[in-house]
């Protein structure tokens, strides 16, 4: 591709990008002549333990520059997240401990290769602790003074909370600054992330302007909403869906989304050519095209984004599961414990212990509410849960929902008893 054909490939789906498409032409030209790829710079805060189709947003785009040949720094926040991102927050969060991000990061980049080149020369994974724990008193006074407190106070969130009279705290502005120091730490020459991050990624502009540095160029992404259709995909708001297997939760949580979510999904994670989107979504708008038919296209895509050719297989196993209601053949086996004395299991502690609940409340909840089955059979709020165990059956299924499965693998049980 021209450096103009690369700018419109990277600049077809952003939300913004700063300072213009031009400068984005011109770095790529200049690349192209020294033969030095633009480093382009992602940092993620490793502050849970999955990465999300919300997060894979931003790095599908920083796959795109890798595609074209320019080096992905993936910047992971393990001192960062410590202090706590406060893009969106209406009060100060609740801070990590070293390990409790140590862990979450040990986990997500485990997963980074399902959509980055890993090759040496296309990716560097770097931990921000690396420098950013080693500044000294002197270093830190050096990074305040590259903005003022007015300045922080446009930012909107801040602005609403100083209005509001909530509390701010003097770490919650250090953020942006040692955010702006990660990129003078690699030299970036642009910078991505998600709409949220604006002000951070301008504010690495201007750190990098102090410390000498050429300012880095800047594309934020729209933010997807999660699976409630209202909210940005957040694993604390348990909307998210998990890029790694298994993939059957990967299908069927897209079918649940509602169908005004659906353009942005077909847009941000299908991974689909732009043309068969605005071709899907052309006949989603004048109803030549169903909402189910066009949603169990979306699932397929969104599927075989990770796995090439499983979203049909997903599809078939969904609809043997909840059109035809057929237990799935492939669910977890959970081993009973001896049984209570004449040979009974109390069926809410059966529930969580099998970790089809979170705990026992919620597994009455759930009886309460006719969303347990055994064999396929709805265990009603009029029945004692209270579940006979027979030595001579094998295979018992119980369920919550329509996705939380376990098979019985000792001692099965009969139907409740009275």
């Amino acid at each position: 591709m021209t450096p103009e054909q690369q700018a419109d490939y990277l600049l077809r789906d952003v939300d913004t990008f700063l300072p213009t498409a031009e400068e984005l032409v011109d770095r790529i030209r200049d690349s192209k002549e020294t033969g030095r790829p633009l480093r382009v710079k992602l940092g993620l805060d490793p502050t849970a333990n999955v990465i999300t189709l919300g997060w894979a947003v931003v790095l599908w785009k920083l796959r795109e520059f890798q595609d074209l040949g320019h080096k992905a720094v993936l910047i992971l926040g393990t001192f960062t997240a410590q202090v706590g991102d406060p893009s969106g927050q209406s009060e100060t969060r609740k801070r990590l401990t070293a390990s409790q991000v140590e862990s979450f990061a040990a986990s997500v980049k485990r997963n980074f290769g399902e959509i980055l080149l890993t090759q040496e020369d296309l990716l560097k994974i770097r931990p921000n602790a690396d420098w950013l724990a080693s500044l000294d008193m002197r270093e830190v006074l050096e990074l305040t003074a590259s903005t003022t407190l007015a300045q922080m106070l446009e930012r909107d969130d801040f602005a609403k909370r100083f209005a509001d009279r909530r509390p701010i705290s003097m770490m919650e502005f250090m953020y942006p600054l040692l955010q702006g120091y990660d990129s003078v730490a690699v030299e970036a020459d642009v910078e991505l992330g998600g709409t949220d991050q604006l002000f951070n990624l301008m504010m690495g502009r201007q750190v990098q302007r102090r410390y000498g540095q050429a300012p880095q160029m800047v594309l934020t992404m729209p933010l997807l909403v999660g699976t409630d259709g209202k909210k940005k995909m957040s694993q604390s708001l348990g909307n998210y869906v998990n890029i790694s297997p298994p993939y059957s939760e990967m299908f069927g949580k897209t079918m649940s989304i509602p169908d005004s979510a659906m353009p942005q999904w077909y847009m941000l994670a299908s991974g689909l050519p732009i043309e068969e989107i605005r071709a899907a979504l052309a006949a989603l708008e004048d109803g030549t095209l169903h909402p189910g038919h066009a949603k169990r296209r979306l699932a397929r895509a969104v599927v075989d984004r990770y796995q090439p050719g499983q979203g049909e297989i997903e599809e078939q196993a969904f609809d043997r599961q909840f059109v035809r209601r057929e237990i799935p053949d492939d669910i977890p086996t959970y081993q009973l414990p001896p049984g209570e004395p004449e040979g009974e299991v109390y069926l809410p502690a059966l529930l969580a212990d099998a970790g089809l609940v979170a705990s026992r409340s919620e597994g009455s909840r759930m009886l309460a509410q006719g969303a347990v089955r055994i064999n396929g059979e709805k265990v009603t709020d009029e029945q004692v849960w209270r579940l006979r165990l027979l030595s001579t059956t094998h295979g018992t299924v119980v369920s919550v929902g329509k996705r939380r499965f376990v098979r019985l693998g000792d001692s099965p049980l009969q139907q409740p008893s009275a």
